[in-house]
């Protein structure tokens, strides 16, 4: 069992920058593929971003040139650096684990439990 937690959100302004974390309790963290999702309040989930086990990426085209995942196997923990901020990115950032980027893009396997990002204008 995979369990991720999140940590990092809080208020920024925008045009601000925040950078988001996520752990993973197991040592199976370099062999999965990582992602972070966002839901907005009445809105449905959204794909953000997603990195492979070999450091492939894929954003979603609303953070793309803005947002940044990496990710450090070492310390088995997922960033995503969030610059440029506006207030359409608040929302509730969830880390997610899979099998591969194009799983953990669209059904993850692993959720965490949710982080709240709030960009004030």
């Amino acid at each position: 069992q995979v369990t991720l937690m999140e940590s990092g959100g809080g208020l920024v302004q925008a045009g601000g920058s925040l950078r988001l974390s996520c752990t993973d309790s197991k040592t199976v963290f370099s062999t999965l593929a990582m992602a972070w999702h966002r839901q907005a309040p009445g809105k449905e989930r959204e794909f953000v971003a997603a990195i492979s086990s070999v450091g492939v990426t894929d954003y979603g085209d609303s953070v793309k040139g803005r947002f940044t995942i990496s990710r450090d196997n070492y310390k088995n923990v997922l960033y995503l650096q969030m610059n440029s901020v506006k207030p359409e990115d608040t929302a509730v950032y969830y880390c997610a684990a899979g099998s591969s980027i194009v799983r953990v893009t669209a059904t993850p396997h692993y959720w965490g439990q949710g982080t709240q990002v709030t960009v004030s204008s």
